[in-house]
């Protein structure tokens, strides 16, 4: 039987395309076109993953996750949306999100989200290896690379990073590409997620 996908988005088009792509590639998704609707159902689930747009009308993605949280529904959540920015993708990711994808995306990058998803449902202790094994990536790092991470994980552009830390916005940028190089992140999401895993 293949894992069921819980898409929530206002925008039936949106609905109907993630779940065409879900359905060629062997997953079940069943549609929901708002966070209220879902969560009349979310307490009878203990399998799946949970694919929800960020900014909807009356309960948003993030208030979701907080809402799963507080009745203790732990399904695993990627997020979407259309207004990705840095302070949104440390919050959801604070929020417990595994993964935040902005549109418009490639279809195997949200597959890859969803699978990772499922595959941290299953296997809670690869979750806490793979917090361990990005403690050494981030034991790697040069003191002002881990100011800059640090900065990068608070959500702060890279402007004012540089004033706080006194250097240039472009030397904030070589830092941040050194990071990104040595913890393998291929962009901002997964490396807010690599740095919460790590505890940082």
């Amino acid at each position: 039987m293949s894992e069921v996908i819980h898409v929530i988005d206002d925008d039936e088009a949106v609905r109907e395309s993630v779940s065409f792509v879900l359905e060629m590639n062997d997953l079940t998704p069943k549609t929901y076109g708002s966070a209220t609707e879902f969560l009349e159902i979310a307490g009878s689930l203990d399998r799946g993953c949970v694919v929800t747009d960020v900014r909807m009308p009356d309960v948003s993605g993030i208030d979701l996750v907080r809402r799963l949280q507080e009745r203790n529904i732990t399904l695993p959540v990627v997020m979407i949306t259309g207004h990705g920015d840095v302070p949104l993708a440390v919050e959801a990711m604070r929020a417990g999100v595994v993964d935040f994808i902005e549109k418009p995306f490639d279809n195997q990058v949200l597959l890859k989200a969803i699978r990772t998803a499922l595959d941290l449902q299953t296997a809670k202790l690869g979750h806490e290896d793979a917090g361990r094994r990005f403690e050494q990536m981030l034991s790697g790092l040069s003191p002002r690379e881990t100011e800059v991470l640090r900065g990068v994980v608070a959500g702060k552009m890279n402007k004012v990073i540089a004033h706080e830390l006194g250097i240039s916005p472009r030397t904030v940028e070589v830092y941040r590409a050194n990071v990104m190089s040595k913890t393998q992140a291929s962009n901002l999401s997964e490396l807010v997620r690599i740095a919460m895993l790590a505890g940082f």
